[in-house]
């Protein structure tokens, strides 16, 4: 690892690859919080095996924890890097014409959205650890679902998660394409394919999430 991010470019593969691994969880995660829509027994059980089986737990977990804390870090990172890289800048710039708004403001959107996770941690993982291990309360399956339930019951969170939602799809955008080019994706035949699963992913996943928020809201 620590030769993987000796370099620039090692940084970016390494950061790019703990992006792949992200994108791949989030279509995870919201599958099952897909299922909340359709049905409390069906939440409750996929939670209740989420939550309780000992090899997402212990291992897949913390391999999760890592991979944002890594990719969080190592775009901080990069940015400092790239900053002191291009200590003064040109005369004559118009960035506006080579890049997109979010290409080049990737760092603050990334900053939204870290600080958007420890809400969402703060929400439920941390309710969940304390449920499981400080107060060593037994297993409950129909919890699961009446927690998620409550927590989208006021409107300025619903708001907030929106908002979160929104600035990750913009995220996404840029950095789906972005991942892939940096493992060494880059074909005139699959550079397109790529794209457009891009434009939609970014799209789908995050729209996924704001339609789950704002069904438990008005179905208080």
């Amino acid at each position: 690892m620590a030769g993987l991010t000796s370099s620039t470019i090692g940084r970016k593969y390494a950061m790019a690859l703990s992006a792949i691994f992200l994108l791949i969880f989030l279509v995870m995660h919201l599958s099952v919080n897909l299922l909340s829509v359709f049905g409390a027994d069906a939440y409750n059980n996929a939670s209740q095996f989420m939550g309780y089986n000992p090899l997402i737990q212990f291992v897949m977990q913390p391999v999760l924890i890592f991979a944002v804390v890594f990719h969080f870090v190592m775009g901080f990172v990069l940015e400092i890097k790239n900053q002191k890289a291009r200590p003064v800048k040109y005369e004559s710039n118009n960035p506006s014409r080579n890049s997109t708004w979010m290409s080049r403001n990737m760092i603050i959107s990334g900053a939204v959205i870290l600080a958007f996770i420890f809400l969402h941690m703060y929400d439920f993982w941390f309710h969940e650890m304390n449920y499981k291990y400080v107060d060593g309360l037994p297993i409950e399956e129909s919890r699961f679902w009446g927690d998620l339930h409550a927590k989208f019951a006021d409107a300025w969170r619903v708001i907030l998660y929106i908002i979160s939602f929104i600035l990750l799809g913009l995220h996404l955008g840029h950095g789906f394409q972005s991942s892939f080019q940096s493992i060494g994706a880059r074909h005139p035949k699959y550079t397109p394919v790529i794209m457009a699963l891009g434009k939609w992913y970014s799209i789908l996943i995050p729209a996924g999430f704001i339609f789950i928020a704002i069904y438990h809201f008005v179905t208080q």
